[in-house]
């Protein structure tokens, strides 16, 4: 009787103690189910490999940014480039490493040279006279007068008369110059500072009644920047000359030479 009243005494069991027991034999908080012990249950953690993962990614991210910018700015500097030769092909032409310029106000092939004779032959002709002149030169063990470094002294310029036309739609400038020249040592040739010009004629006279000395050949020195006139004869020793040469050029973006500048007014550039 007495065990049986003890039996009776015990709470009768609900289906909520049985969910708890159930819950604490598999190892969980002992809560019941619903939305607080769904976010108190136990999580997966992040592997090692998913942060290998996640790594990659970023740095693939990283490597396509760097991919994008440079090809932009590959593609820019070409854009300008193409705009620079544009401008070129359109615009004055460019004086060339001799002197001379492209375009239209450069001389056609052949220009000043006698019918039937070839514009490289004419050229191989005129080096293989440099080559025999500079080896004349190397004989007297002396330098020649257009690579020193500075001009000789065997003529002494009197006076100067220049003339300028500048052409502001395409900035070139055709020129001529008159130089009278006294002969200090008799020499048969005439160096003057040059660069990147083309001349048109040389002349050299010894006065307007007298004939002129006639002009074997010129040729520019880019070494020294001269200009260089060879005579078929010397020049005689206390007589004066006249020297006349016409010549082109590009007025220049720099500051070189006769060169072009801009200001801006009101806005407005000039």
């Amino acid at each position: 009787m007495a065990l049986e009243e003890k039996r009776e005494k015990r709470p009768p069991v609900t289906p909520m103690m049985i969910e708890e027991e159930a819950a604490l034999r598999n190892g969980s908080r002992g809560l019941t189910p619903g939305p607080w012990a769904e976010a108190a249950g136990p999580r997966p953690r992040t592997t090692e490999r998913h942060i290998a993962v996640h790594k990659r990614l970023v740095l693939g991210f990283a490597v396509s940014i760097l991919a994008l910018l440079a090809v932009t700015m590959i593609a820019v500097l070409l854009s300008v480039r193409f705009e620079e030769c544009g401008a070129a092909a359109d615009g004055p032409p460019r004086a060339s490493g001799n002197g001379s310029l492209s375009g239209v106000s450069r001389q056609p092939p052949g220009a000043g040279q006698p019918l039937g004779r070839p514009e490289e032959e004419a050229r191989g002709g005129e080096a293989a006279e440099e080559e025999e002149e500079e080896e004349e030169w190397q004989r007297r063990q002396e330098l020649p007068p257009w690579a020193q470094p500075r001009l000789p002294r065997h003529l002494r310029p009197l006076h100067y008369n220049l003339m300028l036309s500048a052409f502001m739609e395409n900035f070139t400038f055709s020129g001529e110059v008159n130089v009278q020249l006294e002969v200090l040592n008799a020499s048969r040739y005439i160096v003057l500072h040059a660069h990147r010009m083309h001349i048109e004629a040389v002349r050299v006279a010894e006065d307007k009644l007298a004939g002129g000395v006639r002009v074997a050949r010129t040729f520019f020195y880019p070494q020294t920047q001269v200009f260089v006139v060879v005579l078929n004869r010397s020049l005689e020793v206390q007589r004066s000359y006249n020297l006349k040469i016409i010549y082109n050029a590009l007025i220049e973006n720099e500051l070189l030479g006769f060169f072009r500048s801009s200001y801006v007014l009101h806005g407005e550039r000039r």
